[in-house]
C-alpha cells in the first residue's frame, strides 16, 4: 500500500475529473469536486477503459438485473450494438478495486447514472427501474463506501468530511 502522507486517498470516476473517457468520448467534469481536490488524494479510474473497452464506445445496458447480478452471473452487460461486454465490465471493476487497495482508499466517488460507477443507474433491469453499476457493486461487496456524484449537483461534503 502507498503511504499517502497528507490528503486521504479517494477513488474517483475519472470523467468527474474532466478526463474524456465517457462512452461518448466526453467527460462529466464536476466543478464542485475540482474545488474540493486539495483536501483529498484523488485516484482516478475509468473501469470501462480499464476493462479494455475503447473510447468512444456504444452505450451499455445491464440486462437481467443490476451490477450485483452481473457479478453473480445472472445478468449481462450488453452494448446497444448487441455485443456482450460483461467480461470487460467485470475486469474493469476488479482493476478499480486493485487500485483502491494499492492506494488505501476506502471511499469511491462514482459518476451517477453509469452502468459501471452509478449507485442508481437507470441502465439496468432492476426491480424499481434503477440499480447498482458493476464497479459500485464490487466495491460495496468489498466493504468500500460509495457516494454517487451528479456533475451538476452539490458535492456531498458532509459525507466526505468523515474521511478528512
Amino acid at each position: 500500500m502507498i503511504d499517502a502522507k497528507g490528503p486521504f486517498p479517494v477513488l474517483v470516476s475519472a470523467c468527474l475529473l474532466g478526463v474524456n473517457c465517457r462512452y461518448d468520448g466526453g467527460h462529466s467534469l464536476c466543478q464542485e469536486l475540482v474545488r474540493f481536490l486539495p483536501r483529498i488524494w484523488a485516484v482516478p479510474v475509468c473501469p470501462e477503459q480499464m476493462g479494455g473497452l475503447p473510447t468512444p464506445r456504444p452505450p451499455v445496458d445491464i440486462v437481467g438485473g443490476n451490477g450485483v447480478d452481473v457479478l453473480n452471473g445472472s445478468a449481462r452487460c450488453i452494448s446497444r450494438t448487441g455485443e456482450d461486454v460483461t467480461r470487460a465490465f467485470i475486469k474493469g471493476a476488479q482493476e478499480a478495486l486493485k487500485l483502491a487497495r494499492i492506494a488505501g482508499a476506502n471511499l469511491f466517488l462514482g459518476k451517477g447514472r453509469s452502468p459501471s460507477c452509478g449507485v442508481r443507474t437507470p441502465y439496468c433491469e432492476g426491480p424499481d427501474g434503477e440499480g447498482l453499476g458493476v464497479t459500485v457493486a464490487l466495491l460495496r461487496q468489498e466493504g468500500m463506501e460509495v457516494l454517487e456524484l451528479d456533475p451538476e449537483g452539490p458535492l456531498p461534503t458532509s459525507a466526505l468530511m468523515k474521511y478528512l
